[in-house]
């Protein structure tokens, strides 16, 4: 089932309980993996995923993501500036990074969500003041203009 929060976050489809919470967890679940290749592989996960949304959404004020895993489901916040356009028209572009996620990285059906999550207050966000400057100057601005 679909349904849209007011805050600009959005919830998706049932999940199945016997999702993995990581790629990895699947292989572990099959064959016992040490403690320091689950944390390698986690934080390999985390650094992909996040240079993916980053060049993905860097025009929509890309601000950071989340990793959350319970054991239900994995749960990917996508922090933003503009939480809309990360959404798309009637959540069709949220539901594509989804399906990309989830087939990128092995997930079973259902077994990701992602949702999107509004930076309250852009000025103590470091990497959303990155990007906004980044696009102004790259918008030809000048640079003490654009710092201001």
């Amino acid at each position: 089932a679909q349904a849209v929060f007011v805050r600009g976050i959005l919830a998706h489809a049932a999940v199945p309980a016997t999702a993995p919470r990581t790629t990895f967890e699947a292989m572990a679940s099959q064959a016992q993996i040490s403690k320091k290749r689950k944390f390698v592989a986690d934080g390999v996960f985390y650094a992909e995923l996040n240079e993916f949304l980053m060049r993905t959404l860097s025009e929509d004020g890309y601000a950071g993501v989340e990793v959350r895993v319970t054991p239900i489901r994995t749960e990917i916040i996508i922090r933003a500036t503009r939480t809309r356009e990360v959404l798309g028209e009637k959540g069709r572009r949220i539901r594509e990074l989804t399906a990309v996620v989830q087939k990128r990285y092995g997930f079973p059906e259902n077994s990701v969500e992602l949702f999107a999550e509004r930076v309250e207050n852009r000025a103590s966000c470091a990497m959303a003041q990155c990007e906004s400057l980044r696009y102004k100057l790259l918008g030809g601005l000048a640079a003490r203009r654009a710092c201001y």
